[in-house]
């Protein structure tokens, strides 16, 4: 670049090299420093992007509108840059002490007029948002919700708002949700050249999900100034390795752990602990190359799985507890003072994705006991991690013994699912705090709420040939709907008709196959009571015996079939296929729930029954929770209701 760089440089950019990929091919290592070099040298020779309004009337008259986009093959911009200098915060690290030290000198010395045209200058500058990208499993319409929430309060506390998603699906792409709306990568590189053309205020990354969390760290040590925690603090919460060590520290209870520095080490850690064990990479959304390992052979797999996605993080081996209730902690903070909470339960036991999971709001099953050491973990955690805006904290707890599981210091999935339980935006308020402003708590008591809300997950297996439709540590499912209730088998029932679950007639068959006798006596009573309704009950061979030789319970035997070819009936019993019997008698339900193992005869026959199921349309429970709940519903005919409308439940709360 040193003769004719300009040119060179913008020909390399308009031919669509990033500065990483020109870092990499010129041996700029490591690829971090790299890139911002060739920033540098870029910004040097005058190699900008410039902005572009995208024409939405065909040129027919003048466009005016805020859909706009970057390129390096334009020669001026459409609209206005920032009239602000640039905030930058490189060179001045604003660790939580640093930072909170700095305030209270500041709050010394600054009369109520600076403060006043601060504020102004900020609202002048604006924020940038950063959205949640392309929809996947994991980030979805959850997060566009918080985006959209978030922007919606910027404007009415007189912020300029500035989107940055490339997601035309959302609704924080349209037209009228935001004074500029970029349609561009969610990459450091383009979020750099966004905030600096427009000098804004801050960037919030913490409504968006996953994508904009992880740049918090990159953006900041640019000089970015992000609004709400630190991103030294986040990096923190998503370090699993920083994290668990700060539980330590503090002396808050979690699953044994050890950080992968070696596969024998991890061996010898799992050996010590006993199987299984729980594999977790860090800065991962959706549990992605999460796994459960039952045998030393797993976990040598899965850990090189786990080292691929964490690529230069930490990945950490826990301790997987059987057994375990998971417990959701939504609410916002601020300077880590907590203001508003949620807490809720998972109908499955731990072992299932939060995003996969049933979750009752508010918590149903907890002890007095149990909710207040969840709030005193909460507190502490907060506190440590200074938190200002939204954040989730996952527990487990077996009794009244309570473990953290880990701390997201951003919004998750289930802020719109607590915040429309609740009735109360917490987007909104955590939006307030993060800019600064006044943020007053909502008036919110859990206990004086008459009604129960459930959300149930939805699944594509129908769409995904051959995927095992059962339920994990990592997550699968593609959207989710909640459901009010008067009471938590009502708003079951109706979360899961509203997913498309189909409910089987009575005098129908309903196929039971459950793979270990503690998950058969939890189930007992209520096959009991499908057999009482009038349901044919049928199953594979142990489960059969199992309520035979306990409850005195008769079920037609069927063979356990190998694969989906399988379809001859057993030599010894003349037995027919479960897989013959599922495609061709009047099956409506399928209770398949292995026992988590790697049992060759559990994978192959369990994954022949379930899949079988789903292609044929046939409704199908793979948790013995959610069948227990189906069959009181059941029982109840809560299939048979009148649809409220949601307000009908908002006024029952506040007739109170």
């Amino acid at each position: 670049f040193s003769q004719n760089g300009y040119d060179r440089m913008k020909s390399l950019k308009i031919a669509g090299f990033s500065d990483k990929q020109i870092a990499l091919y010129t041996n700029l290592t490591p690829l971090a420093y790299g890139a911002a070099q060739v920033r540098v040298l870029r910004k040097s020779l005058g190699v900008k992007p410039c902005v572009k309004q995208i024409d939405t009337l065909a040129a027919e008259f003048p466009a005016d509108t805020n859909y706009l986009y970057m390129t390096y093959s334009g020669d001026y911009d459409d609209v206005s840059e920032g009239t602000h200098d640039v905030i930058d915060t490189t060179g001045e690290p604003m660790t939580p002490s640093t930072k909170a030290f700095k305030n209270r000198i500041r709050s010394l010395s600054i009369s109520t007029q600076k403060m006043e045209n601060a504020l102004a200058e900020k609202q002048e500058r604006g924020v940038i948002v950063l959205g949640c990208g392309a929809y996947c499993i994991g980030s979805s319409v959850e997060f566009d919700w918080c985006a959209v929430s978030c922007v919606r309060q910027l404007r009415k506390d007189g912020f300029k708002s500035i989107i940055i998603n490339y997601n035309p699906e959302t609704v924080s792409t349209d037209y009228d949700e935001s004074d500029r709306l970029y349609f561009e990568e969610m990459s450091l590189e383009r979020v750099l050249d966004i905030y600096e053309r427009e000098a804004a205020a801050g960037v919030v990354v913490s409504v968006g999900g996953q994508i904009p969390n992880n740049l918090a760290g990159p953006l900041a040590r640019s000089g970015v100034k992000i609004l709400g925690t630190s991103a030294t603090d986040i990096e923190r919460a998503e370090d699993r390795h920083k994290f668990s060590d700060m539980l330590d520290d503090m002396g808050l209870k979690q699953p044994a752990w050890s950080v992968l520095s070696s596969k024998e080490e991890a061996a010898a850690f799992a050996a010590e602990v006993g199987y299984p064990v729980l594999v977790r990479p860090s800065f991962v959304l959706s549990g992605a190359a999460m796994r459960v390992a039952s045998d030393e052979t797993q976990l040598q797999n899965y850990l090189g799985l786990a080292a691929d996605v964490a690529a230069d993080k930490p990945v950490v081996v826990t301790k997987f507890i059987l057994g375990a209730k998971e417990i959701e902690f939504d609410a916002v903070a601020n300077n880590g003072v907590i203001l508003n909470y949620a807490i809720g339960e998972h109908l499955e036991n731990a072992g299932v994705h939060s995003g996969d999971a049933t979750v009752i709001l508010p918590a149903q099953k907890l002890y007095v006991n149990t909710i207040r050491q969840i709030k005193k973990y909460a507190t502490a955690i907060s506190k440590a991690l200074s938190i200002t805006g939204p954040f989730n904290i996952q527990f487990m707890a077996i009794g009244n013994d309570v473990q953290v599981i880990e701390c997201n210091l951003r919004a998750s999935r289930t802020i719109p699912f607590v915040s429309k339980t609740l009735h109360h935006n917490f987007i909104s308020l955590a939006t307030r705090a993060m800019c600064g402003l006044s943020a007053k708590p909502y008036n919110i008591s859990l206990l004086d709420i008459d009604y129960v809300c459930v959300k149930a997950p939805m699944f594509s297996f129908t769409r995904l040939r051959g995927a095992d439709p059962t339920l994990g540590v990592e997550m699968a499912s593609t959207g989710e709907v909640a459901c009010f209730g008067d009471d938590a088998v009502e708003a079951f029932i109706q979360a899961m008709l509203a997913t498309g679950f189909k409910i089987p007639t009575p005098g129908s068959s309903v196929l039971l196959s459950i793979a270990s006798d503690e998950y058969r006596r939890e189930f007992a009573e209520a096959a009991l009571t499908l057999n009482k309704l009038g349901f044919k009950l049928c199953g594979t061979p142990g489960t059969v015996k199992f309520f035979k030789d306990h409850y005195n319970l008769d079920l037609l035997e069927l063979r356990k079939p190998v694969d989906t070819a399988d379809h001859s009936a057993c030599d010894d019993t003349g037995a027919p296929s479960a897989l013959t019997y599922i495609k061709e008698s009047d099956v409506e339900l399928v209770v398949n729930i292995s026992e988590g193992t790697t049992r060759k005869d559990e994978i192959s026959s369990g994954y022949v029954i379930r899949r079988t199921a789903v292609d044929f349309g046939i409704s199908l429970i793979t948790n013995v929770k959610c069948a227990v709940w189906l069959v009181k519903a059941l029982d109840r005919q809560l299939y048979q209701f009148k649809a409220k409308s949601v307000t009908e439940f908002y006024n029952l709360h506040l007739n109170d």
